[in-house]
């Protein structure tokens, strides 16, 4: 059945009730994050010339807002699949995230980068995955993937708890990096779209 203002019949208690229990899904879950993962995420993202990020779908768009937010901090970034993107290279890390770890264009990537001399930083449910497997540094979310509907891990459709944890796993490592800039919320707010 499809959802139409006369078959809708939400109570503000339907809405608190579903506010709980994704907040409590991604607390569980982001706690059960390897949090030395992440900070080697950091310190890859640091070191390396340029980033570049990949992923399909919500997990796509979620790093997107990561580069936006790395691109504040001073750092050279880049979505792939973008029309002004470079070629990525020796010395540039490449962060894709996949819940499955198996999405192909996502893994077809991690392959190109790292023959083209790159890094290659995963992020992902699986840590068995083909993408897991080529990746330098691989930090594990504790979800249930897109197409496991009978999972006890989480009551919500497909990836959404993937998604939600990856939002805030980024959004992590991006204050641990502007932490460690000790540079003014003013400085970032120069590098902020002006062409809006």
């Amino acid at each position: 059945m499809n959802v139409t203002a006369e078959t809708a019949t939400a109570t503000s208690t339907d809405v608190a009730n579903n506010v709980s229990l994704i907040l409590g899904e991604v607390a569980d879950t982001t706690s059960g994050i390897e949090y030395a993962q992440l900070a080697h995420l950091a310190d890859r993202i640091s070191g390396a010339g340029r980033v570049f990020l990949a992923g399909a779908g919500r997990s796509g768009l979620v790093l997107r807002m990561a580069a936006m937010r790395l691109m504040h901090l001073g750092l050279t970034v880049h979505v792939a699949g973008d029309t002004t993107t470079p070629a990525i290279s020796s010395g540039d890390l490449l962060v894709v995230a996949s819940g499955s770890g198996t999405t192909s264009g996502v893994v077809k990537a991690a392959q190109t980068a790292l023959e083209a001399g790159a890094q290659v930083a995963a992020i992902t449910t699986n840590p068995s995955s083909p993408l897991a497997g080529l990746a330098d540094v691989v930090v594990v979310v504790p979800a249930a993937q897109k197409t496991d509907h009978g999972s006890n891990i989480s009551r919500q459709y497909s990836g959404s708890l993937f998604e939600q944890a990856l939002f805030l796993a980024t959004e992590s490592v991006f204050q641990t990096l502007w932490d460690a800039a000790d540079e003014p919320a003013e400085q970032l707010w120069l590098r902020h779209a002006n062409l809006e």
